[in-house]
């Protein structure tokens, strides 16, 4: 890691008594760093960092691992006696003033605006960790360290409840598989969902295949979780059990609700997109619901456009066939993708996308700013409000493997959405 740290931080760092501190030294003895990026004058950086301050103390004090971790303060300060005054807080080294514009963003592909923590698009508070995660801190000391993801069947591991009041071992999951379902009474989408989720269960069910969906419940009060969980013909992890509830949301990074989680009999993730799966196939023909290459954009699965970066390829529809020649076009260079970060055990960077002229793609033109032209290819980054945009009187493969190429190798200016 020493290495690694010298050219990523430069070699010497400070700290509050402006004291140099040697990053090779110091790296000899680390198995994770955290980074924090904050600003003195940003309010959920100082609240953030009142957190962090108590974490790292007894952290310190009392864990078996204190010595494996050390975290890095880098500033967005203009002032250097803010910069000052903020780095008195801290119990932890920082970049030197002059050096807190380092390129780490470009080494580390970062998004600074880290919306985990509650900040605006100005704001830039956060920690990531090496080599293991990317966590805001843990509630008590040494918690887990370091808080690498564990398997699902570790994570979920104790009782789980039925409809019926028995309860079974989460053991009786093995060789099936599985839908994590987050979902909560209080949400009118959630409850929709699960309507046609019974169904599908049932279905997959009646077909002979071993399929067992795990409730984690957010609702607000265990009245309206038995409530729910009444409807419902699967399991549950049980409503007081909240560190394991929360351990899953923390597992999969749980955002919003409903979110289905599929995963195979081995209890690897095969999709985040159950939902959309699930509402796209009511006969449950595609179960159990891998990724599939390319995908129609329509109103079921528009909602994926916020997940990340898509590669979404506009056609004029009115031709006949030409969606299905458009999915053939791309549908090479993005099996490609997926077999490459599926073998790294990694969420593919980009999702595939084809779009006809319906209301669906007029609507995201308009919000997108995208010129009328068909055909038309572009990446969209909703969650950064970027695109990317190849007009071009031929689409080919050649282009479409070079456009991605160069999205992939950061070569490409993104236009503001």
């Amino acid at each position: 890691m020493s290495e690694f740290l010298v050219n990523l931080l430069g070699e010497r760092l400070v700290n509050s008594e402006k004291a140099e501190v040697d990053v090779q030294a110091l790296a000899g003895k680390l198995s994770l760093v955290g980074l924090y990026f904050g600003c003195s004058l940003n309010g959920p950086c100082r609240q953030f960092n009142a957190s962090l301050c108590e974490f790292y103390s007894k952290f310190k004090k009392s864990s078996e691992h204190k010595d494996k971790l050390e975290i890095v303060f880098i500033s967005s300060d203009q002032d250097q006696k803010h910069w000052q005054d903020f780095l008195q807080e801290m119990q932890w080294p920082a970049l030197p003033f002059k050096d807190r514009h380092k390129k780490l963003v470009a080494k580390l592909h970062m998004d600074l605006r880290c919306s985990h923590f509650g900040c605006s698009e100005q704001e830039t508070t956060g920690v990531r960790m090496w080599p293991v995660a990317h966590v805001s801190p843990p509630p008590t000391a040494g918690l887990e360290f370091p808080w690498g993801p564990k398997p699902f069947a570790e994570v979920v591991a104790g009782t789980l409840l039925r409809g019926n009041g028995q309860t079974v071992d989460s053991s009786s999951l093995e060789g099936s598989f599985v839908g994590v379902y987050f979902s909560a009474h209080w949400c009118p989408p959630c409850r929709s969902l699960t309507r046609v989720l019974v169904e599908s269960y049932r279905t997959v069910k009646e077909s002979g295949q071993k399929f067992e969906i795990v409730f984690v419940s957010a609702d607000r009060s265990e009245e309206s979780f038995k409530q729910y969980f009444s409807e419902m013909p699967w399991l549950a992890v049980p409503y007081s059990d909240e560190g394991r509830r929360s351990r899953l949301n923390r597992l999969y990074g749980i955002q919003g609700i409903p979110t289905l989680i599929l995963l195979d009999t081995e209890g690897h993730m095969i999709t985040r997109q159950g939902r959309v799966e699930v509402l796209n196939d009511p006969e449950c023909q595609l179960f159990p619901w891998h990724p599939r290459p390319v995908l129609e954009l329509c109103e079921s699965n528009a909602v994926q456009l916020n997940e990340g970066p898509c590669l979404v390829l506009f056609v004029d529809a009115e031709e006949e066939g030409e969606l299905e020649a458009a999915k053939q076009l791309i549908q090479p260079i993005a099996e490609k993708i997926l077999a490459k970060y599926k073998a790294k055990e990694e969420e593919a960077p980009l999702l595939f996308f084809v779009a006809g002229e319906d209301d669906m793609s007029d609507s995201l033109r308009d919000y997108t700013n995208l010129p009328e032209a068909a055909p038309l290819l572009t990446i969209l980054d909703m969650s950064a409000r970027a695109k990317y945009v190849r007009d071009v009187e031929e689409i080919t493969p050649e282009v479409v493997e070079q456009f991605v190429s160069d999205f992939l190798a950061e070569k490409l200016k993104p236009e503001p959405i």
